[in-house]
């Protein structure tokens, strides 16, 4: 993967906690970006790189994640 969707999805986190769809929207309306195959198979990747964290939530129906400064400070 590529280290600018990485960066994309850590813009795109700010410092929030977002579900896969949330998530999903603000790549799209912040870069216009739709990923190529499904997002939370990138975002798990990611996860086990420990580039992002997430969690479920069932009080939300699915996945939550984010990235801090933990994740942030493993560069790209």
């Amino acid at each position: 993967m590529s280290d600018d969707l990485l960066k994309m999805i850590w813009e795109a986190f700010g410092d929030d906690r977002l579900t896969t769809a949330e998530a999903a929207a603000r790549l799209e309306e912040a870069f216009k970006y739709r990923c190529p195959d499904d997002l939370a198979k990138t975002l798990n990747k990611y996860k086990k790189e420990g580039l992002v964290k997430g969690r479920i939530s069932f009080e939300d129906g699915g996945w939550i994640w984010w990235a801090d400064e933990e994740c942030r400070s493993k560069g790209v």
